[in-house]
């Protein structure tokens, strides 16, 4: 069907509609710009003009509910706005938490609650909204339901866990509680929740969340097994050390790196991978003292480690190894050498310590020096009645004077005489 057009009625009449439309619309353009103009500006009678110009907008009036609460402090003047926005658009966990904030100003508790419980209602996920609303809760000591919002910002926000986890210690120091109910069942929170309270000095408390991580079977770095035997053996829990390195090694395919009857000494012919942790080799940067692995010069596997001296006051190679071990026990100790135009007064030994005790308990009288074969060097040594962990060293003796030269140790075995 067709519309004639042919008469100068008609067309007026078209065109005046064509105009009222097109300033209609330019006048709803302008009202929306010039709304938008005064809701970007901080002052009252420009957020009162943008609610003005677009009342529909939920955003201008909460904004204009902010600028009562915050600049001219007047929280009872918020409620007002805050209300409108919220009536406009109830779906906004922001809005609903500006209303809880008026509210909570004014001391009106019972208000504050709904509104919040409004705000977790209409976004119960999002990580930014729970921790306010753990907040606001720790605000009312209702420590249930702020713990309830904490858990729900570490499932959802792996920045905010350590953070989290410590507000969870604060409000209930009870690590079981919080393995049950709080801490979410992922490697992240353990390991937050770990490191936690390794900080705190909180040893029991640490196991236990150990525990719950391996028997999680969430993935994890290595790193952090080395972080954590670290711990314990700084804490003398040397027997939860040689538990915590046994779980680690199950984990991360490292059942080479554990002890045996026959030989206490892991990796003692350098032929695995140095892994600077737990009870393999560690190393320490030390002055004038370079350490190396060689795989052309050796003894008994496919390689041996160079120690190179170039310096005075040389105290340590800085190559060492904790050593589980049983009180009131004889072991044999033996390890092979080699070295090349060693010179200075003195020279390297193997020497053996008592962990938590100043005391060395073998001193090797051979200072591995001026040879150019291969030669067995070691002896006996029996622990004390409280000793349960010993550290095998390479040091120099004595510190003072300079010392140069090679010195090429391989095939070091430890076990029970």
């Amino acid at each position: 069907m067709q519309i004639p057009f042919d008469t100068p009625a008609r067309k007026w009449l078209i065109a005046a509609i064509a105009v009222s439309l097109a300033a209609a619309y330019v006048g709803l353009a302008g009202t929306l710009f010039l709304a938008a103009w005064f809701g970007e500006r901080a002052e009252l009678t420009s957020l009162q003009r943008a609610v003005r110009f677009d009342p529909a907008n939920a955003n201008y009036r909460n904004h204009l509910g902010r600028y009562y609460e915050l600049v001219a402090r007047d929280p009872a003047a918020a409620i007002g706005p805050y209300t409108e926005a919220i009536r406009l658009n109830p779906h906004s966990a922001r809005f609903w938490f500006d209303l809880a904030s008026a509210y909570q100003v004014r001391g009106d508790v019972a208000n504050q609650t709904a509104a919040l419980e409004h705000a977790i209602e209409a976004d119960p996920t999002t990580p930014d909204v729970a921790w306010e609303a753990a907040n606001l809760y720790l605000v009312q000591g209702q420590n249930e339901k702020a713990l309830r919002e904490f858990r729900v910002v570490m499932a959802n926000d792996n920045s905010l866990i350590p953070a989290a986890v410590q507000f969870c210690w604060r409000i209930n120091p009870d690590v079981d509680a919080l393995l049950r109910d709080v801490v979410p069942h992922r490697s992240e929170d353990y390991i937050a929740f770990l490191e936690f309270l390794m900080s705190k000095q909180e040893t029991a408390a640490s196991t236990k969340v150990w525990d719950a991580l391996i028997q999680s079977g969430e993935r994890f770095e290595r790193s952090h097994v080395f972080d954590y035997f670290n711990y314990l053996i700084r804490h003398k829990e040397v027997d939860e050390a040689v538990l915590v390195w046994r779980q680690g090694a199950s984990r991360f395919g490292l059942d080479s790196y554990l002890p045996s009857s026959s030989n206490l000494v892991i990796n003692g012919n350098f032929s695995l991978d140095i892994l600077n942790g737990g009870f393999d080799w560690q190393h320490q940067k030390q002055k004038s003292v370079e350490l190396t692995l060689d795989p052309r010069d050796f003894h008994g596997g496919r390689r041996s480690l160079q120690i190179v001296f170039d310096g005075p006051r040389v105290e340590d190679a800085g190559i060492f190894q904790y050593i589980p071990v049983q009180p009131n026990t004889t072991y044999e100790l033996s390890a092979y050498y080699k070295s090349a135009d060693l010179v200075g007064a003195g020279g390297p030994h193997l020497t053996v310590q008592d962990m938590y005790a100043p005391k060395t308990i073998y001193y090797d009288s051979d200072d591995m020096k001026e040879t150019g074969y291969w030669k067995s060097v070691g002896g006996e040594f029996t622990t004390n009645a409280d000793c349960k962990l010993v550290v095998l060293h390479v040091r120099r003796i004595p510190v003072g004077s300079p010392i140069r030269g090679k010195l090429w140790v391989d095939d070091f075995r430890l076990k029970k005489k």
